[in-house]
This record gives C-alpha cells, sequence and structure tokens, in this order.
C-alpha cells in the first residue's frame, strides 16, 4: 500500500522509498556512549546503504519503578543529540513527555516522538504537531488500529501533515503484548507511513516486578513478518552490550545483530513490495 512520503533530515518514509531504520539505545546513557553507538549505527547505514534515523531518550519518565535509570534529562540529552546530529549528520528521534518540553525538544529534534501512553493526550499532540515537525505516534497498547484515525486528525488540525505512525503490540492479559499484523494495512489506510516497533512488541510490561522483562529472541521473527505485511519502516532499540544496558536490555538488538537483520530485512521489502528500490 502506498503512503504518503515524510521526511527526516534527509531520510524519505513512505510512499515507493526503500524500507527505513529507526535505531539507537533505548535511553541516554552518557555523552560517549551515545556518540559511540551513533557512530556504529552510521557505519552501519553506510555499509549497507540503509536509511537509518538515531534514537535515544533523554528521559524515560514512564518507568515501572521509582529507582528505574530515566536518564540524563532534557538539557543534558538534547546537547548529546544534537552532538550527533553534527558529528554523523544523522537524522535524531527522542520521545516527549510533557507540553513543557515541546519547544525546546523541536529545537533539536527531526522527529518527536508521542510515547504509547501519551497518544491520547490531546494537547501534548497538538503542541507537538504545531511545531511543524514530523511526529511519531506510538499507538498505545490498549487502541484498536482504526483507532489513531483521531489522533491523526487532531495532528491536521494544525496544519500538520507530517505524521508517522507505530505498531508496537498490544496488551494481552498482564505483563504480555502481542502483534496483530492486520494493524499495519489498516493503519497505513489512513494515508500515513507505519512503523513497526520490533523491540518494545515483545517486552513484557513489568513483567520484572519492578522493570519489565522482555523476549529478544522474537524480534527478528516479528520483524519479519511485519515487513511482509508491508511496513514502511522498522524501529529497533540497538546496544552494545545489553545485557548490560540499565534500560530494557531483554529487548534490545546487539548493534552487530542489527546488522544482520537489517540486510535481510531490506531484501524482503524489495520483494514484498515488487520493486528495485533507489
Amino acid at each position: 500500500m502506498t503512503t504518503r512520503e515524510i521526511s527526516a533530515g534527509n531520510i524519505r518514509i513512505g510512499n515507493r522509498n526503500p524500507l527505513a531504520f529507526i535505531a539507537g539505545p533505548c535511553v541516554i546513557e552518557s555523552e560517549e556512549s551515545t556518540l559511540k553507538a551513533a557512530h556504529q549505527i552510521k557505519s552501519v547505514a553506510d555499509r549497507l546503504n540503509i536509511p537509518v534515523i538515531f534514537k535515544s531518550s533523554y528521559d524515560k519518565a514512564n518507568r515501572t519503578s521509582l529507582t528505574s535509570f530515566r536518564g540524563p534529562g532534557i538539557d543534558k540529552g538534547l546537547a548529546i543529540l544534537d552532538t550527533v546530529k553534527k558529528e554523523t549528520g544523522l537524522a535524531v528521534l527522542s520521545d516527549i513527555h510533557s507540553i513543557q518540553e515541546i519547544g525546546r525538544a523541536a529545537e533539536v529534534l527531526d522527529i518527536i516522538q508521542i510515547p504509547a501512553f501519551l497518544c491520547r493526550q490531546t494537547e501534548i499532540v497538538l503542541e507537538a504537531a504545531r511545531t511543524g515537525r514530523t511526529v511519531n505516534v506510538k499507538k498505545g497498547q490498549f487502541l484498536a488500529p482504526r483507532d489513531v484515525k483521531n489522533i491523526i486528525e487532531k495532528i491536521i488540525s494544525e496544519n500538520n501533515h507530517n505524521i508517522i505512525i507505530t505498531e508496537r503490540g498490544t496488551s494481552f492479559g498482564y505483563n504480555n503484548l502481542v502483534v496483530d499484523m492486520r494493524g499495519i494495512p489498516i493503519m497505513q489506510g489512513f494515508g500515513f507511513p507505519v512503523v513497526f516497533d520490533s523491540t518494545h512488541s515483545v517486552q513484557l510490561p513489568g513483567g520484572q516486578g519492578s522493570s519489565s522483562g522482555g523476549e529478544r529472541e522474537f524480534i527478528e521473527t516479528l520483524a519479519r513478518s511485519a515487513v511482509a505485511a508491508g511496513c514502511d519502516a522498522v524501529f529497533m532499540e540497538v546496544h552494545e552490550d545489553p545485557d548490560k544496558a540499565p534500560c530494557d536490555g531483554s529487548t534490545m538488538l546487539p548493534i552487530e545483530r542489527f546488522s544482520h537483520i537489517a540486510g535481510r530485512l531490506m531484501e524482503l521489502h524489495k520483494m514484498v513490495k515488487g520493486w528495485e528500490n533507489n
């Protein structure tokens, strides 16, 4: 299904463009580790000739526990992401959590991400739309695919048509998520690109009591399924050593594994879409 083309830096998502990737560590741990990850991801992008947007959160405000690691905060975090842009040339994405953050975030971010739990917060969605930046809305685990039409209409009401929708699984009982791949073409039917979040979709929310768990071994399986279903981009959180990461380690991929999977997904995308990407 053909969707509107959306821009982020020099990356084009949707329409007849190649499969794009959103990749990076779950949260900014330090300037050194973030820049190292960004350069590694840039190297993968250049070697495989794949479009990649760098993602990392300056604040993980919706953690399971009060003591969970949240990141450096907006001031230091945005400064680090700005350095990533300048040093690597990668477009950058991060998530916001309040109206007060949005104006400052828009000065740096190429894509403003609305977290899944905030996707129905009207004033946050409208304020993000007013920036004119591309807005990536993560569909809440509690929403049916057709319900995103209302979110899209909120953004369009501010004369912003730079919209991406991300599928990240649906709540299934306690501490589990499932993915209904029918949601990808359903949401594309509203005319905008759909991203599949292959790492948060294997999350087990709150599954470890004071933190969320996950099943990393299913990331590639779900990513292949989503590309086969026609998604426009794949979201993958990656880390140099996921087992030692302070946040969502069980659902992140080692960066070298991302490289292997991304190449295969690109080939699958070409076959599914039936054209040769340029």
